[in-house]
């Protein structure tokens, strides 16, 4: 008699790198809308210093 097992995926199957980069891009194009070169900067160096 034959045991049916199933497939199950792995956490690091359901990950999509190319998916997460592409939302991190989005998103962090829609915060930055409108701000000036400075604007952004000074926006970008708070979220790099941040973690």
């Amino acid at each position: 008699m034959k045991t049916k097992t199933k497939n199950k995926k792995t956490s690091t199957e359901d990950f999509d790198p190319v998916k997460m980069m592409r939302d991190i891009r989005d998103k962090l194009a829609q915060e930055i809308i409108g701000m000036t070169y400075e604007q952004e900067k000074a926006y970008l160096k708070k979220l790099l210093t941040k973690g």
